[in-house]
């Protein structure tokens, strides 16, 4: 059983959103209504409790006339299907005290809806801000990588959606070596701020979702260097071990000076 990922091209995004709609029918997600958020054509918003995959408009100002998005020249329109990370080194599944998010076999990050207790633990350990709270059910929620589906052999919804093949699913090292390849291919065609996002060089160790991006992958969503939460403990165990050691000393200190 091979381990799997997630390899989204948003240079063959057409922001059709075909994945967000088969993401929310397969899992039974509410809809998000109608809401005008005046974030360009995008009235999503950005991953969440209820939408597991969202697709990113960026509309940038800078635009020529005659020039399309992935021209050389310039990146007038920017579309990315963002979706849950599943990383290697979890920051959710380190945090959870209940023991309810676990690593599937796939590779995978999963929640487990009658286990999790609703304490948050994961929301704020979530370097991405994927996980959220669902107010209605008390409990935490985010893209299941569809293990239901997988387990039947079948690819998740959101890919077997993509009209494009921006969404590709697999065997996560042959989907970093084609996102190696089809970003040195960007390059060679004049796209040379084309780079794959994976997070391997971070805390997080690398992702279950990668990102084929041109141009600077926070406007994706995407942090340049992701911290998992537990880094800050090696901080505050060496200060508190000094903080210790410096009581002990002057407790020392004040007990010879007693006895004197």
């Amino acid at each position: 059983m091979s381990v799997t990922a997630f390899l989204t091209d948003s240079t063959l995004c057409i922001g059709c959103k075909a994945c967000e709609v088969a993401c929310k029918e397969w899992n039974q997600l509410e809809a998000d209504g109608l809401n005008f958020t005046g974030l360009s054509y995008d009235n999503t918003g950005a991953v969440g409790y209820g939408t597991w995959r969202h697709v990113k408009f960026v509309e940038h100002t800078s635009t020529f006339p005659g020039i399309g998005g992935n021209s050389p020249e310039a990146e007038p329109w920017v579309f990315s299907s963002d979706v849950c990370k599943h990383c290697e080194v979890a920051g959710c599944l380190e945090a959870c005290p209940t023991g309810a998010i676990v690593r599937t076999e796939f590779g995978g990050v999963f929640v487990q809806p009658d286990v999790c207790n609703g304490c948050a633990y994961c929301v704020v350990a979530c370097p991405f801000g994927v996980v959220q709270r669902n107010p209605k059910q008390g409990i935490a929620a985010k893209c299941t990588f569809c293990i239901d589906r997988q387990r039947e052999d079948l690819p998740p919804a959101c890919a077997k959606a993509c009209p494009t093949e921006s969404i590709k699913f697999g065997d996560i090292n042959e989907l970093k070596l084609a996102g190696q390849v089809r970003v040195e291919e960007l390059k060679s065609r004049g796209m040379k701020d084309a780079q794959l996002y994976d997070a391997a060089n971070t805390s997080v160790e690398g992702t279950h979702a990668m990102f084929i991006i041109r141009g600077d992958e926070r406007q994706y969503n995407l942090p340049p260097d992701p911290v998992v939460p537990t880094e800050y403990l090696k901080v505050g165990w060496t200060s508190s071990a000094v903080a210790a050691g410096a009581l002990l000393a002057g407790a020392i200190f004040a007990f010879m000076g007693a006895h004197r």
